[in-house]
């Protein structure tokens, strides 16, 4: 087939690479547009051993106005996190949770060793095969910092030259600068780890390597590349063109989602509808549009149906200050010194999503990629502003957290350590009404009494009976015996609780007990047991519920 390129196309091409799915990457010697490219995938999809073919398209940061300083560069100049109308109420979720635990993967230009970032950034990667484009000296290393993705005029298209963006460090610092450190801005999870990928650099990045970038982030394996020791629960992408979504980048997004990843990514800037941007039209992704300063659609976010929410992005239109503010540097190609300044774009509402997600997780770690996104959306608030088609409403941290701390497993509390006199366990408690109480004991014995005795007055016998599933209750589970003893005394106001457990009783952990005191009956008790095959020597936990003091 590649023979038959060559003779019967005339196209002169080289080995590339391969992608992480195993797709192999081509040079093509001549430029192409899109009709070009349409009619060679055609000829090319004819061959049986073609899986699919598809450009390898080049992915660029979303355009953001030039840096500007602010006066002062506080948590009070972070209208997006704190603003009640339109900010995203993070202050309530950091009395929950401030991210300790997660991992967010910023797959973008990389990310500076801001002092705001350093306490909370992780080893990296760069993932750029193109030296040209990772304009670094070098292709892919294990160095992910930002060495700046200035352009001279003529250079990818610009007729005149651009400043580095440092994006990368702009996104990295809403997600997760440091907070209550006295330094600048705080991170909507400020203190969740951020895992720098470097996939875009001079004149953006190819597909293919924000695709292996995206699989390498979660935990996957990228040929030629070292395993990933913190792997991302979350993977930002402030990135796209405009396409559809290509067969590469759909397989890293499912790779990811197969590792517990989820995926937050910028809806685009044109105004448009966002089914024609990549990879916010994807699926398995939360894409995210962007709200300006008064919570309404910021005037440069697409759009659609493929939007799933929006969060702040900033609309510097109406004024500097209305944009986001986050970590930067003052190099206008290579890095100089630390500062803060003003973005916007939905690549700055972008990792609110993201920040929220690693809020999430930090409180309830076992949430999937599924639930994550679908609480994302069922929590977010009415736009006190119009923004049509911009998914389900406005990013409510508080509310996100607290629907992800609502989703935790029931706990089991963990039994307390009893006091052992073989054969008996001795417990000394006093019983207090509607409290529930956690014991262990040691199989030891064959039976016991249950007895209720105050002063001189005749002990009254209870039976002390066991349910096991569809078992009758009073039945031994191995044996088939009834049980028959314990004793529980009066001592005043305080309760003696000996028990001894029989041996082959059961093998739960559990044994569940419900006791009320009763005048004329004292302390009828039902115990409700799940397992049997007990031995003796075993450890069977006893639950006392609904007790009532004397």
């Amino acid at each position: 087939m590649l023979s038959r390129l060559r003779t019967e196309q005339g196209e002169i091409f080289n080995f590339a690479k391969s992608t992480p799915d195993r797709a192999d990457v081509f040079r093509f010697s001549k430029r192409k547009n899109k009709a070009d490219w349409a009619r060679l995938g055609t000829w090319l999809k004819k061959f049986p051993e073609v899986e699919y073919a598809e450009p390898d398209t080049i992915l660029t940061r979303a355009e953001v106005p030039a840096p500007i300083m602010p006066n002062d560069a506080y948590l009070s100049h972070q209208w997006s996190l704190l603003d009640a109308v339109s900010g995203i109420r993070a202050e309530q979720a950091w009395g929950y949770t401030t991210g300790k635990g997660s991992v967010v993967a910023i797959v973008d230009t990389g990310v500076l060793p801001h002092v705001d970032l350093l306490p909370n950034l992780l080893p990296g990667y760069d993932m750029i095969a193109d030296k040209a484009v990772a304009n670094d000296g070098n292709a892919r290393d294990n160095d992910a910092t930002d060495v700046g993705d200035y352009v001279l005029a003529g250079e990818c298209g610009s007729a005149s030259n651009i400043n580095s963006s440092w994006h990368g460090t702009h996104v990295a610092g809403t997600v997760a600068a440091a907070g209550n450190n006295t330094e600048g801005v705080a991170g909507v999870a400020y203190n969740a780890k951020v895992l720098p990928v470097r996939t875009l650099g001079k004149c953006g990045g190819y597909t293919s390597d924000i695709a292996a970038g995206v699989i390498w982030a979660a935990g996957g394996a990228v040929s030629g590349v070292p395993t990933n020791p913190n792997p991302a629960r979350v993977i930002n992408l402030s990135l796209g063109g405009n396409s559809s979504c290509g067969t590469t980048m759909q397989n890293a997004i499912n790779a990811a989602r197969a590792k517990k990843a989820v995926v937050v990514v910028a809806a685009g800037n044109s105004n448009a509808d966002a089914s024609q941007s990549s990879p916010a039209n994807c699926s398995g992704v939360v894409a995210v549009a962007a709200t300006g300063r008064d919570g309404g659609r910021a005037y440069y976010s697409n759009y659609g149906s493929v939007v799933d929410l929006a969060a702040p992005g900033g609309s510097m239109n109406t004024g500097t200050a209305n944009g986001i503010v986050s970590t930067l540097n003052t190099g206008t190609q290579g890095a100089d010194a630390d500062t803060y300044n003003y973005y916007q774009g939905t690549s700055m509402a972008t990792p609110h999503v993201a920040g929220v997600a690693a809020l999430m997780l930090s409180a309830n770690p076992a949430l999937t990629p599924d639930q994550v996104e679908t609480l994302l959306k069922s929590t977010a608030r009415a736009f006190p502003q119009p923004c049509t088609n911009c998914g389900t409403g406005l990013l409510d941290a508080t509310a996100a957290v607290n629907a992800a701390l609502a989703a935790l497993p029931p706990v089991t509390p963990e039994p307390e350590t009893p006091v052992v006199t073989d054969p008996y366990v001795a417990l000394l408690d006093e019983l207090v009404k509607q409290r529930n109480l956690w014991r262990s004991f040691k199989i030891s014995n064959y039976s016991y009494v249950l007895e209720e005795q105050t002063g001189t007055a005749t002990p009254s016998r209870l039976k002390l009976t066991i349910r096991s599933g569809k078992l009758s209750s009073g039945v031994n589970l191995a044996t088939g015996k009834s049980l028959s003893s314990s004793n529980l005394k009066a001592k005043g106001k305080t309760l003696e609780q000996v028990f001894s457990v029989i041996e082959s009783a059961i093998n739960t952990k559990y044994a569940m007990v419900k006791a009320t005191y009763n005048t004329s009956q004292g302390y009828p008790v039902d115990s409700f047991l799940d397992k049997s095959s007990a031995v003796k020597g075993d450890e069977v936990t006893l639950k006392v519920s609904n007790v009532t003091k004397l």
